[in-house]
């Protein structure tokens, strides 16, 4: 066995196993036992499924000896997110409101991605119904970042993102409705792609706000969020050759995302904007007023859908929810059907503005986070810096959100300090050539 294989990307190992070099039962089996052998192994994996695992990689290893490998991450173990139906196996969401939910049937990205060759480890843990960026949810358990063992991982997909950070799988798959796929990407130092919403079924996904879940990878390289975003959609994955930024249009968003920036993501942020200039791409300054107000419509978009989803479960049994999670979807209580429905008016009118605006750009340019890992402790007694700190995590991020575009993060090489790109709905293919480029510049 090879301790490399823990830090090996998720193409990489697909290429030993293409090759022979590598058994997909060993791999498989190594992951296993280094999940059940870690320290925090209990705090990332809410469950892992072993005998699933190791049946789709005996199946992996028969493909790969009569040359008949399905996908290029053929045998390779990664984990999901509690959030994704899994066939007999408890999928709780984070929340002791769905403690014990067997789901009959798996998710269709999972089941998608099983197709495809892909191993599944288990279900990580999550923020609670994924309604937080930070990742703290005493309710169940909390992932340490992997940059600062205090600190949260960031959130929603907490699990996720600490499994591949830590080595505890090869990939990941999350679920970005506000950032959730992107901060823990980016506070762990791991790319991590937000799908545009419809890209991706939610067909057995537990839902925060259907109009924007969305499905995503988190992953070591550009190539294996391609890899994966393949697999879950049973497709064929980017085509990244000759990926390149000379000549690229790249535009630096200034509005509301540069407010309130910390030193460290700052620092890191400046770093990337000259490297990726140096790179050869075109980096303009842009300003947007339709951001601002795309972002005003956050509260009573995301809020109003997500009570609406959960009241009836949430107000059954109160007791069972974390406070401040609890308070947050109590709060959707307060818009009316006409205010849910002028806000989504509003938001038709930013994105129509936005994608004009920046129809002659590659991608656009933004600090992931403003703001480092938070403390883990000090998040659970002080609540104003609860409040504060999620609201910071998670404005960068939201940006792609309620502009319903695709978009990635990428490590800079400062610890938990990413930067992301954003690019055209359903412009996946063409952001991950962007990125893949990018990601060279960056390393």
């Amino acid at each position: 066995m090879d301790k490399a294989w823990q830090e090996m990307s998720a193409a990489d190992l697909g290429r030993e196993i293409a090759r022979g070099e590598l058994d997909p039962r060993e791999l498989t089996a190594y992951f296993l036992d280094a999940i059940a052998a870690h320290d925090f192994g209990p705090r990332i994996y809410a469950r892992t499924t072993e005998d699933r695992a190791m049946a789709e990689a005996e199946a992996a290893l028969k493909r790969a000896k009569n040359g008949l490998r399905v996908s290029p991450l053929d045998g390779v173990p990664v984990s999901w997110k509690d959030l994704f139906d899994s066939a007999g196996v408890a999928t709780e969401a984070g929340s002791a409101l769905l403690k014990g939910r067997r789901p009959e049937a798996d998710a269709e990205a999972l089941r998608n991605g099983a197709a495809m060759g892909l191993i599944c480890l288990g279900k990580t843990h999550m923020s609670e119904l994924a309604f937080s960026g930070l990742g703290l949810n005493p309710m169940t358990a909390t992932p340490p970042c992997v940059n600062d063992l205090a600190a949260v991982s960031g959130g929603s997909s907490s699990g996720a993102a600490t499994s591949v950070a830590f080595g505890l799988a090869a990939g990941a798959i999350g679920s970005d409705t506000g950032g959730s796929v992107r901060i823990p990407a980016a506070w762990n130092d791991l790319v991590g792609l937000k799908t545009t919403s419809g890209r991706v079924s939610l067909k057995g996904v537990v839902p925060l706000c259907k109009r924007y879940d969305t499905v995503g990878p988190l992953a070591r390289t550009v190539e294996d969020a391609a890899f994966l975003l393949a697999a879950i959609e049973g497709g064929k994955p980017a085509d990244l050759r000759g990926a390149s930024l000379k000549g690229a249009r790249i535009a630096a968003l200034q509005t509301a995302v540069l407010d309130d920036v910390r030193g460290a993501p700052m620092a890191a942020y400046r770093s990337a904007v000259e490297r990726l200039q140096a790179a050869g791409a075109v980096i303009d300054k842009i300003d947007a007023p339709e951001v601002a107000r795309a972002l005003d419509q956050s509260a009573v978009s995301f809020t109003a859908e997500a009570y609406g989803l959960w009241r009836e479960a949430i107000e059954a049994a109160p007791e069972k929810m974390y406070g401040p999670i609890l308070e947050r979807f109590r709060s959707g209580a307060a818009f009316t059907g006409a205010d849910y429905v002028a806000a989504w008016e509003v938001l038709a009118e930013c994105r129509a503005v936005w994608n004009a605006r920046v129809a002659g750009y590659d991608a656009v340019l933004l600090p992931t986070a403003p703001i480092l890992p938070p403390d883990m402790a000090r998040l659970e007694t002080d609540e104003g810096y609860y409040v504060t700190e999620n609201i910071l995590a998670l404005r960068n991020t939201r940006v792609a959100n309620v502009l319903g575009l695709s978009a990635i993060t990428l490590p800079t090489g400062v610890p938990s300090c990413g930067v992301s790109l954003m690019g055209k709905p359903m412009g996946e293919e063409a952001l991950l050539r962007v990125a893949f480029a990018a990601e060279a510049a960056l390393s």
